[in-house]
């Protein structure tokens, strides 16, 4: 059952402290707003209604040495956009192999990106939020298990993981909230560090599943109706081409980083493929440059997302299927296309050891609908 964090707190401050003397208790905290600037576009959950609780955050993460290189490490997490519920992000224990060999296993944070282990931390990184056109995948955990191993290879820092797992949850699907199910999660990353530049490659595996049933194409028709639309009509060979039953998936992201204390650059690839399904594949970067001036940074960050919708899926059936079951799965094919570039331009001031103000504007031109979008935003983020 969710608790809030005062609650949460409160309950901690009464343990006695013979019970947590092994216990760290650190937190850290977003408090945001932002608001478009058009009365009829939408970005990143902003419209033209001034918004403080999309973006904001807090958050606990409890870590106990239970003693014979075993701990203990929990996450709390609440979001403005859920009323400020609070949930487990990470709960996972850690066994140090030895002095540069780790396991962890529980719920842990999937190795998706550079900052995926901190995405949730602004204080972590100078945008006022990290690029959602490559950190949108839609779920951010697995449960299962990392290994890590730190070595010198040379004069050159290497990390390497390995990943293994699953997760059975809820993700994110052309706007609307599905159950997904990926098993069978691999994976491995790798990150080499040299002075002021770093390199990472991350490769993960699995079996995907998603109940796409509640998807709507049209007003009262689901993605659902299609599917027994399409049965009831001898096409079930369709369903079986464009649904999403335990297809084999991968993700490969590449990622760059020079930070010489004055100048920073990051940048980014990734792409995503669900096989035989409706799902496109996803091909998405950004490149981002900032400058260090005492306790400004100004940066600027170029997005671009290139999805183009998997037609092929679909045409070797458009001979034996009628207009009206035609038009609707073209429709889900295209739903998944989206061609559109993103400028943000922002400035950091870290005003205080534990907090730093932020402020940023993002304007998004989707060439696949031809919209322009623009949201600005300001806030302070914090460690503690």
């Amino acid at each position: 059952m969710r608790k809030s964090l005062l609650a949460l707190s409160f309950a901690v401050a009464l343990v006695p402290a013979t019970a947590y003397s092994n216990t760290t208790i650190n937190g850290f905290a977003s408090i945001k707003a932002g608001i478009t600037t058009g009365s009829d576009e939408q970005l990143y959950g902003y419209d033209d209604t001034l918004d403080f609780k999309n973006e904001s955050l807090i958050a606990l993460q409890v870590k106990s040495d239970l003693g014979e290189k075993l701990s203990v490490t929990a996450q709390l997490l609440g979001r403005g956009r859920d009323d400020f519920d609070v949930g487990f992000e990470w709960a996972f224990i850690s066994y140090q192999l030895s002095d540069n060999m780790t396991i962890n296993a529980g719920r842990l944070r999937t190795p998706f990106y550079k900052y995926s282990d901190f995405k949730d931390v602004g204080y972590a990184y100078d945008w006022l939020r990290v690029p959602q056109g490559v950190y949108g995948l839609g779920f951010d955990t697995i449960e299962g298990l990392t290994f890590y191993r730190t070595a010198q290879l040379g004069n050159v820092d290497s990390t390497l993981q390995l990943i293994f797992g699953g997760y059975d949850g809820n993700a994110s699907l052309s706007g609307a909230q599905v159950s997904a199910q990926i098993d069978n999660i691999a994976g491995i990353t790798w990150e080499l560090a040299k002075d002021s530049f770093s390199a990472r490659f991350a490769y993960l595996t699995g079996k995907t599943s998603i109940d796409t049933s509640p998807v709507t194409l049209a007003p009262d028709f689901t993605v659902g109706n299609l599917y027994q639309a399409l049965t009831a009509n001898g096409l079930a060979p369709i369903v079986t081409a464009i649904d999403i039953d335990d297809e084999s998936s991968n993700f490969i992201g590449v990622g760059l980083t020079y930070d010489d204390s004055n100048w920073i650059a990051v940048a980014e690839y990734t792409r995503v493929e669900v096989e035989n399904s409706f799902i496109s594949t996803q091909k998405n970067w950004y490149v981002s440059l900032g400058k260090r001036f005492d306790s400004f940074t100004p940066y600027v960050s170029y997005e671009r997302e290139n999805n183009d919708a998997v037609v092929s899926i679909y045409q070797p059936y458009t001979a034996v299927l009628p207009p009206q079951l035609l038009v609707p799965v073209q429709g889900l094919v295209a739903s998944q296309e989206r061609d559109a570039s993103t400028w943000n331009v922002g400035v950091r001031y870290d005003f205080h050891p534990s907090a730093a103000f932020k402020a940023q504007f993002s304007s998004e031109d989707n060439d696949t609908t031809g919209q322009r979008n623009g949201v600005l935003a300001l806030g302070v983020d914090l460690v503690f």
